[in-house]
């Protein structure tokens, strides 16, 4: 095994705590909005840190550890271009503050109250099976993780280890969401994101002064050079390439050198991206980010949990700060990662990582395995076991969130608007949990059986644009704009989920096959155009075709205007409780900024760091990349400008973990208080009266 007696001592001991916190709700959960929604209790701090570690997930990790070994430095840079308007969107409390108004449970609950019933039914099923297929190979692999990184056996007592695993680790998320629903997951999740974030902030810390910044300059700026070198050279042993003309054989080692020149992991204008970072690149990005939110329902509990719609909005606008100490370590891991697998001081671990990886069933699992070999290497004995013990937090807390949050949406969308009344209290929380345990079972089996061939990126993209193609249009339309009709929320959902998922799928077509002119020769030039449409651009195609047919189908076929002030719970509709007024007579500067008469001192605070902290990266990328475009920039330049960015921004990680940490146990406590009380409202149960 890899782990030494302490280290499995840090796992077990954490896995003890989770448990604790898990237990420390028991009696708290009293009603259906409780086991939902943790009643609508959870503080901006609660609701930031929790959702934000069962965002992250194991899977989540192995991932981003991935894709970050490829990419470098260099695509971060681009990032910064969309900070101003992301700000915008997240200030103004953009969708997250208008359904949280609405008081609704799930989304399609919305739906029902905003189109109809058929229609939450059709978005319930949508959204479940989307989800569920999605939520098929989490199991797989974090159970490959662990038992690859742990050092299992392949079977136990006879038994293959693989299963066993599995079992286990859904039986532990599966008792934390039995135990309290929505309440259990959020103070378990609440926990294990506390302690996910600071091992995170750890390791990267350990793992930067452990490598030479000069080791993480030469390799970064010499692997690709040597990389090409080696591929010219196994190329010129071609038999093939020895039957070219002296041209041809120019010709093709001329592409790879540039290919390589133009995969700088550095320099953000060396790399074969910058072609695609056009004008309409950013715009649809940032469209995107506008058009997206809410539209994924893996942590729909989250919406719906907060004490009112200002808290929403402050735990969205503070998730920003929360993630910097996540964000540093998939920024920063990978690439030292790539420098411990490439630099010559690093041999011995290249080649005991790479005999572990050669034992590996699949070039997929090799792939999603590399930076965990690695760090299993690198790490000394108590940092290795902090490090399980973190996937093992990280498991089980998008685990619980992903049960709950599937397993309530086939009740609550599928199966309850079937019915002609609703659930009595004590039959409703029964088949929330028979779902949640059928939902555990499915991904088991899924699991189990599916042999997962692509990247987990691309099999997210396929799974998750099934819903959120179309879904973003009728949120949007339904919450803004009181002439969207049902008709309309239907095509745009259809239209929207065809060509997210047609444009994922055509890119995986054989290029082999489709230059195959000999058969089916229109069909291919037509596929081939299409296949030639990049990922954003049908990114945007399906969001404006979404768009556009809601609002055609809308004024073509115009139905009763809806009563927004009954539907956002405002005005005569208002409900006591749902609006903390702290200021009634808010000055103009303030209104500016998007702070208005829910604001306190703190809360402005906020906001202006906000917009200090992402004003001063905007400027940055504005000035970088116009003096890029006019005077040549070393990759020295740029080393020394990423050692600036991470310096800074490990500072700050270490200020947001104590901030958030503080904050986090204060709103713990006022939930748990809120919870305490025996008053519930056992009516709000996500039924819709027709």
């Amino acid at each position: 095994m890899n782990l030494s007696f302490i280290d499995w001592m840090i796992v077990i001991i954490v896995l003890v705590g989770m448990i604790y916190s898990v237990n420390l709700t028991k009696g708290l959960m009293k009603s259906v909005s409780d086991f939902l929604s943790a009643g609508r209790t959870a503080g901006r701090y609660v609701l930031s840190i929790s959702s934000g570690v069962a965002g992250l997930g194991a899977i989540s990790i192995v991932m981003f550890l991935e894709m970050g070994y490829v990419a470098g430095f260099s695509l971060s840079w681009w990032g910064l271009s969309q900070g101003i308007i992301l700000l915008a969107i997240t200030m103004s409390g953009w969708v997250i503050y208008r359904f949280r108004m609405t008081r609704s449970l799930t989304l399609a609950q919305f739906f029902e109250k905003r189109y109809s019933r058929k229609f939450r039914i059709f978005a319930g099923l949508v959204a479940f099976f989307a989800g569920l297929i999605n939520f098929g190979i989490f199991p797989a692999v974090g159970a490959q993780f662990f038992i690859n990184f742990c050092g299992l056996p392949e079977y136990l007592l006879g038994l293959p280890m693989y299963p066993l695993v599995m079992i286990v680790l859904l039986g532990i998320a599966l008792y934390f969401v039995y135990t309290g629903g929505q309440i259990a997951v959020i103070i378990a999740d609440f926990f294990q994101g506390v302690f996910v974030t600071i091992i995170l902030f750890i390791i990267t810390l350990y793992l930067l002064f452990s490598i030479g910044w000069d080791q993480v300059s030469d390799s970064l700026q010499n692997t690709p050079i040597k990389l090409a070198k080696e591929e010219i050279q196994v190329l010129k042993g071609d038999a093939s390439f020895q039957l070219l003309s002296k041209e041809e054989q120019t010709l093709q080692t001329d592409e790879i050198n540039v290919k390589y020149e133009n995969s700088s992991r550095i320099n953000p204008f060396k790399t074969s991206h910058v072609e695609d970072f056009n004008l309409w690149y950013f715009l649809i990005g940032i469209i995107g980010v506008m058009y997206g939110a809410l539209s994924w329902q893996g942590s729909q509990g989250y919406n719906s949990s907060a004490k009112n719609a200002h808290e929403a909005k402050m735990g969205v606008v503070l998730a920003g700060w929360r993630g910097i100490p996540q964000g540093m370590f998939m920024f920063l891991v990978p690439v030292l990662v790539y420098v411990l697998m490439n630099h010559p001081d690093y041999q011995h671990i290249a080649d005991s990582v790479n005999a572990s990886l050669a034992s590996l069933s699949s070039d997929t699992l090799q792939g999603q395995m590399r930076a965990p070999f690695v760090l299993s290497e690198i790490l000394p004995v108590g940092l290795i076991g902090a490090f399980a013990a973190l996937m093992l937090a990280a498991f089980i807390s998008t685990h619980d969130t992903y049960l709950h949050s599937w397993g309530s949406i086939f009740i609550q969308d599928v199966i309850m608007p079937f019915r002609k009344k609703p659930f009595d209290k004590e039959t409703h929380i029964k088949v929330l949990r028979y779902s949640i345990f059928g939902v555990a079972v499915f991904i088991f089996l899924f699991s189990l059986l599916f042999s997962q061939s692509q990247k987990i990126a691309l099999y997210f993209a396929v799974t998750a644009a099934i819903f959120a193609g179309g879904c973003g249009a009728v949120i949007i339309g339904g919450l803004y704009w009181n002439k969207g009709t049902t008709a309309a929320a239907w095509t745009a959902m259809i239209i929207g989920a065809v060509i997210g998922v047609s444009g994922t799928l055509i890119k995986q077509i054989s290029d082999i096959w489709l230059l195959d002119v000999s058969s089916y020769s229109q069909l291919k030039t037509i596929l081939i155009f299409l296949k030639n449409i990049n990922g954003q651009e049908y990114w945007g195609l399906g969001m404006a075709s979404s768009s556009i047919s809601y609002i055609v189908v809308s004024l073509l076929f115009p139905e009763k205007l809806v009563n927004m002030d009954k539907l956002l719970n405002r005005g005569e509709y208002s409900i006591d409780g749902e609006v903390n007024v702290v200021d009634e007579q808010v000055k103009r500067g303030w209104k500016v900024f998007g702070m208005g008469k829910e604001f306190t001192k703190n809360d402005k605070l906020i906001y202006i760091l906000n917009y200090a902290w992402t004003g001063f990266w905007t400027l940055v990328f504005i000035i970088g990349t116009v003096y890029n475009l006019s005077n040549p920039v070393s990759d020295d330049a740029w080393m020394k400008f990423w050692e600036y960015y991470i310096y800074i921004h490990l500072i700050l990680s270490g200020i947001v973990l104590i901030w958030f940490t503080l904050g986090g146990f204060y709103d713990l406590k006022s939930m748990i208080n809120a919870l305490k009380s025996d008053v519930r409202d056992h009516g709000d149960s996500g039924w819709v009266d027709s």
